[in-house]
C-alpha cells in the first residue's frame, strides 16, 4: 500500500520526459497565443474592411465573395470538397501511413472485435470485452462473448424504473423548467457509465451470450427506445396529474407498478425474457470437455467470471474543475438505490501512467472518449492530424479542452477498452484499442489512438483499485461535489 502511496506522489512532481512535457506545453502556450491572435484580428483587421452592423448586408456579402474569389486555393479547395467526403479529400496521407499497428506494451490476451450495431450499447460491450478476458484465460478460449443483451434489458427496465421516480420526487417542479425537460430528453437512453454497469452486475450479474444471444431489437434498439420513451413521458404527464388532483405519494408509486409492468411486457416482447437459470458447456482450445449446470447469473458472474466490479473506480480528466476531488452529477444513474455515478478528476498525464502501468501489469482499460472528432472509422485511426481542415478552409480550431466542454464542443460520446501502448523514451506515442464497430474496421476491428488524441478527447478511465496510488482510492471518502443534470460529464457513452 506504501508503494501505491509513493506513485502519486511521483506523478505530481513528475510529468513526462523534459522533451514531451515541453512540447506539450508549448503546443498549450501556442493555443492561447493563436487564440488571442484570432480574436484580436477581427477587431483590429475586419474592422477596418467592413462596417459592423447586426445584419448581413449587400456590402458585406459582395466583400466576402470578392475576397473568396481572389485567392485561388479557395477555388480549389471548393471544386474537391463539394463534390465528395471532404474528410476524404482532406485525410492526410502522411498521418494515415505512420499509424501504425505495431505496440511496444500490449495485454498477452485479447478477444475478437465485437459488434454492436445500430444501438448505443458500447459501455456494455467494453465492460463485457473486459469481463471476458478472465474466462477466457482460465479456461483456454480462443474466444467468447459474454451477453451484452442481458444487462441491456435490465438497464432499460432500471432506467425506466429509475425516471419515474425522479418524476415522482420532482412533483412540485414545474414542467417547462430546464431541470424536468431535460429529464424528458432521453430517459430510457442506450448508453451508459460505468458504476452502472457495477450496478447491474452486482444486481443481476451475468451470462454467456449463448445463453441470452441478440435480438433484431438489442442490434437495432431504436424502434424499442421510442415506444417506452414515449410511454414514459405519458406515464409523467399522468403522475403529474394524479398529483395535481390530490393523490398522496403512496398512491402515485402503487400507479408507478402498474406502469411498470407495462414498461416490462414491452422490453420482454421486444428483447425476450433474460434466462433465470441456465446451462454452459464448452469446449478449450485443447479440445477438453466442460459443463455447468443450473447456473443463476448471479452464480456465473460470482463464480466463472470472478471479477469484482466494486472494487474498480472512475478517474476523469475535467480541467474545469480542481483535480483530486470527488464529483457526481446530479440524477445520473440505473438502479434506484444503486451506487452514484463517481469520479476522481486528475491530470491527463497522471491518468497516461496509471494507463500504462495497468497495461504493463496485462490488464485491459475501460475508457471514455469523443470519438467523432479528428477520427476515421474504416480505417481504425484517431489522430488530431489525420483530417487536415487547415489546408481546406485555412482555418484553425484553438479551444482547450476545458472551453470545449463549457461550450458544448465536446463530451464523452463513446466507450471502448485500450489493450497496448507504443513507448518511445518511456513516453506514450500511441495506444491500441478494442472498439465494439466489428472486424471490418481498423485492423481486425482494432484502432490506433495517437496520444495527442488521448490529451483532448480521452475523458474517462476505470482502474482496479489495487492498481491505483492510495491517495486517489482515498478521494472516494470526500463528499462529492454535485454537478447539474444537463453537465457535460454526465453524458452517456453510445
Amino acid at each position: 500500500m506504501g508503494q501505491n502511496k509513493s506513485r502519486l506522489s511521483s506523478f505530481k512532481k513528475r510529468r513526462l520526459p523534459g522533451k514531451a512535457n515541453d512540447e506539450k506545453h508549448n503546443k498549450f502556450d501556442d493555443l492561447v497565443k493563436t487564440n488571442e491572435h484570432i480574436w484580436k484580428s477581427y477587431i483590429s483587421t475586419y474592422n477596418h474592411e467592413l462596417e459592423g452592423g447586426a445584419d448581413l448586408n449587400e456590402e458585406a456579402l459582395q466583400k466576402y465573395s470578392d475576397k473568396f474569389n481572389s485567392e485561388p486555393k479557395n477555388r480549389l479547395a471548393l471544386n474537391a470538397i463539394c463534390n465528395d467526403d471532404m474528410n476524404k479529400v482532406l485525410l492526410n496521407r502522411d498521418t494515415a501511413i505512420k499509424d501504425i499497428h505495431v505496440f511496444s506494451e500490449k495485454i498477452q490476451l485479447e478477444g475478437k472485435a465485437t459488434n454492436q450495431k445500430s444501438s448505443g450499447r458500447c459501455w456494455l460491450f467494453a465492460a463485457t470485452n473486459v469481463l471476458r478476458l478472465p474466462v477466457m484465460k482460465k479456461y483456454k478460449l480462443e474466444d467468447f462473448e459474454l451477453s451484452q443483451s442481458f444487462l441491456f434489458f435490465y438497464d432499460k427496465l432500471e432506467k425506466a424504473n429509475f425516471f419515474l421516480e425522479n418524476m415522482i420526487a420532482l412533483v412540485e417542479e414545474d414542467v417547462e423548467s430546464r431541470l424536468i425537460q431535460f429529464l424528458f430528453g432521453a430517459p430510457v437512453s442506450d448508453g451508459g457509465q460505468w458504476d452502472m454497469v457495477i450496478n447491474l452486475l452486482e444486481k443481476y450479474g451475468v451470462v454467456p451470450k449463448c445463453a441470452y444471444p441478440e435480438s433484431y431489437n438489442s442490434s437495432n434498439s431504436g424502434r424499442l427506445n421510442w415506444i417506452v420513451t414515449t410511454k414514459l413521458r405519458e406515464f409523467a404527464y399522468q403522475l403529474r396529474e394524479m398529483h395535481a388532483s390530490g393523490k398522496s405519494i403512496e398512491v402515485l408509486r402503487h400507479a408507478k407498478a402498474q406502469m411498470m409492468e407495462e414498461v416490462y411486457r414491452i422490453i420482454a416482447i421486444s428483447l425476450g425474457e433474460p434466462p433465470k437459470v441456465f446451462d454452459w458447456t464448452f469446449r478449450d482450445k485443447d479440445g477438453k470437455y466442460y459443463e455447468f449446470f443450473g447456473l443463476t447469473p448471479k452464480q456465473f458472474y460470482g463464480e466463472i467470471v470472478n471479477y469484482k466490479a466494486t472494487e474498480t473506480f472512475s478517474l476523469v480528466n475535467d480541467p474545469r474543475h480542481p483535480y483530486f476531488n470527488l464529483y457526481t452529477v446530479e440524477y445520473l444513474g440505473n438502479i434506484q438505490g444503486g451506487i452514484p455515478i463517481r469520479y476522481v478528476n486528475i491530470p491527463i498525464e497522471t491518468m497516461k501512467q496509471l494507463t500504462i502501468q495497468a497495461l504493463r501489469s496485462g490488464k485491459p482499460v475501460w475508457f471514455g472518449a469523443d470519438v467523432g472528432k479528428a477520427s476515421d472509422s474504416s480505417l481504425g485511426i484517431l489522430d488530431n492530424r489525420l483530417i487536415d481542415y487547415e489546408l481546406g478552409f485555412n482555418i484553425k480550431f484553438c479551444m482547450t479542452k476545458a472551453q470545449r466542454l463549457e461550450y458544448a464542443q465536446s463530451l464523452m460520446t463513446h466507450a471502448m477498452v485500450f489493450t497496448g501502448v507504443h513507448l518511445e523514451d518511456d513516453r506514450p506515442i500511441r495506444w491500441r484499442v478494442e472498439n465494439s464497430w466489428g472486424d471490418e474496421r481498423g485492423e481486425k476491428g482494432y484502432f490506433v489512438m495517437a496520444d495527442g488524441w488521448f490529451d483532448d478527447w480521452v475523458y474517462q478511465i476505470v482502474l482496479e483499485k489495487t492498481d491505483a496510488p492510495n491517495e486517489l482510492v482515498e478521494v472516494l471518502k470526500q463528499k462529492p461535489q454535485i454537478l447539474p443534470a444537463w453537465d457535460p460529464m454526465g453524458s452517456l457513452a453510445i
